[in-house]
């Protein structure tokens, strides 16, 4: 699964309705360039894509500033917000997922009740759980890597890293249920986009797909 998808549908949800550039600049306010696949010929390739399978509604609003063909202002549709809360359930959820996958989920985490982003949070430790002791059925941490030869420093890493994010995943749901945050039906949101003429200190400059 992709990250591009549940980014670019999170990004022109929070917005109501937005263009390309400002989607892109959103992304990228997040640093999101940094660590998914979101750059900026999948964003406009997304929008276009999402908009044929009807996710996303395309609107043109104006002719180009730079003469090129008219802007296209996107708002997701009521398909677009079921696809989105399906991806972010499976993100937050799913333990093999590239953590980009994570890393995009955690950022729209808000837009799910309180006490269900916990539950999905803990269906993921369970995950993790289960797939360590799967593990270790083999390879055993306390006997050292060495039993295995050098190979066996893969699985060392792969369990360290379970153990790792387990731990990092209670540590969030520790906040959470502490009261960290506003999640959906508990008052105004924080707002994670950027005003239409406020500047981005992580823009990597303009480009075509401004005109989308």
């Amino acid at each position: 699964m992709s990250a591009i998808r549940l980014l670019v549908l999170g990004a022109v949800r929070q917005h109501g309705r937005a263009h390309g550039y400002q989607v892109r600049n959103d992304l990228e306010f997040w640093g999101a360039h940094e660590w998914s696949n979101a750059k900026p010929g999948s964003i406009y390739h997304a929008l276009k894509q999402m908009a044929k399978q009807g996710l996303l509604l395309a609107h043109e609003v104006a002719p180009s500033t730079v003469g090129g063909p008219p802007r296209v202002e996107y708002e997701i549709t009521e398909r677009g917000t079921a696809e989105y809360r399906a991806l972010l359930r499976e993100a937050l959820t799913s333990y093999d997922q590239k953590m980009d996958m994570l890393s995009a989920a955690i950022g729209f985490m808000v837009d799910l009740p309180r006490a269900e982003a916990v539950a999905l949070l803990r269906e993921r430790i369970a995950g993790l759980e289960r797939w360590r002791a799967s593990v270790t059925e083999h390879y055993i941490p306390e006997d050292g890597p060495g039993q295995l030869g050098h190979i066996g420093e893969i699985m060392n890493m792969w369990v360290h890293s379970a153990d790792s994010e387990a731990a990092w995943t209670h540590g969030l749901i520790d906040r959470i249920e502490s009261g960290a945050y506003t999640f959906a039906g508990e008052g105004d949101p924080f707002v994670g986009v950027l005003a239409a003429d406020e500047p981005n200190p992580f823009a990597t400059g303009p480009h075509p797909g401004d005109l989308g």
